[in-house]
C-alpha cells in the first residue's frame, strides 16, 4: 500500500457524515489554497494528547481468511468505501504542495475467491502525477476490512520508473492482511500487508477518542494509529480515521515530511 493510500474514506452522502459524527456537522466541501493550510498542518488535535502512547507490541493474530465469509460492501465504521465516492486530500512534502485524489471504483476483480473493492489512488506533487495505485479491499462478515494487495506505479517526468510495492495476495508468498479491524483496541498492533520484502506495513492503535480538525470539518471519537514497517526501520506515520468518514488526516513522524488532510469529498 502506498505510504498514504487514501482508501479509507467516508460515506457517500454528507448526511451520513452528520449521523456518524454526533452534532458536529462538517463544513461544505472546499478546495483549500496551500497558504491556508499552514494552521491546520501545524499540529494534530486530539483529546488524548496528554496520555502517553502505548508501546508497540507484536502483531495480534489475524482471524482465519475464509473466502466464503465475505460481504460485497465495505462499511466498517472507520473504513467505509462507498462506491463512486471521490476524496480529495491536500498537504505538503517538505516545501512542495501535495494533492491526493482517491476514487472508489466499480472495477470488477476477484482475489483468492473474493470480489474486492478497487480504489484508484493518485498522488500529485507540485501538480505533477508521481504515483498511481489500485488498492484491493474486502470486508468479512464480522466487519474486518482486509487488504489484498496493490498495483502501484511511480512516475517521473510523465513516465513510469518503478512498480516497487506491487503485490497480490495468493501470489509469490503474499497473503491478505487487515487494514482495519471490526473492533480495534488501544495497544493492538495489526499486520496490514503480508508480502515479504515487498510490503510489510503494520499499525498500532494509539487512541479511540481523538478529535480531528481538517478543512472539511471537525470530528470526535476518531481512531489514531501509528504506522510502521520493518522494511523502513525508524520511519513512523500517524493517521486518523473518523467514524463514517475513514482516513481523515496523516503525517510522517520520522523518516519523512508528508502531511495530508481531507479537504473535499464528492459522491
Amino acid at each position: 500500500m502506498p505510504r498514504y493510500a487514501i482508501a479509507p474514506l467516508l460515506t457517500a452522502l454528507a448526511s451520513a457524515l452528520v449521523l456518524g459524527c454526533g452534532n458536529q456537522a462538517p463544513t461544505q466541501p472546499i478546495e483549500t489554497p496551500l497558504a491556508d493550510l499552514a494552521a491546520t498542518l501545524a499540529a494534530d488535535s486530539t483529546t488524548a494528547a496528554a496520555a502517553p502512547a502505548p508501546a508497540l507490541e507484536a502483531a495480534s493474530k489475524l482471524p482465519e481468511f475464509d473466502p466464503g465469509n465475505f460481504v460485497r460492501v465495505v462499511d466498517n465504521k472507520y473504513f467505509p468505501l462507498p462506491r463512486g465516492a471521490r476524496f480529495v486530500y491536500e498537504g505538503t512534502e517538505g516545501s512542495e504542495p501535495l494533492k491526493n485524489v482517491s476514487d472508489v471504483t466499480d472495477i470488477a476483480k476477484t482475489i483468492l475467491g473474493v470480489k474486492v473493492v478497487v480504489v484508484l489512488d493518485r498522488l500529485f506533487r507540485s501538480g505533477a502525477l508521481v504515483e498511481k495505485t489500485f488498492d484491493y479491499f474486502a470486508q468479512d462478515k464480522d466487519g474486518n476490512v482486509w487488504y489484498l494487495g496493490e498495483d502501484t506505479k511511480e512516475f517521473e517526468n510523465g513516465k513510469v520508473f518503478s512498480t516497487a510495492g506491487t503485490f497480490e495476495a495468493g501470489k509469490d508468498g503474499a497473503k491478505a492482511g487487515i487494514i482495519m479491524r471490526a473492533h480495534p483496541k488501544v495497544g493492538q498492533t495489526t499486520q496490514q500487508e503480508f508480502a515479504p520484502g515487498v510490503a510489510e506495513d503494520m499499525a498500532t492503535v494509539l487512541s479511540l477518542d481523538a478529535t480531528v480538525s481538517v478543512p472539511y470539518g471537525t470530528f470526535d471519537h476518531c481512531l489514531k494509529t501509528e504506522d510502521f514497517t520493518p522494511l523502513e526501520p525508524g520511519a513512523k506515520e500517524v493517521k486518523f480515521y473518523c467514524p463514517a468518514i475513514g482516513f481523515t488526516r496523516g503525517r510522517d513522524v520520522t523518516g519523512g515530511s508528508v502531511r495530508l488532510h481531507l479537504t473535499r469529498l464528492a459522491s
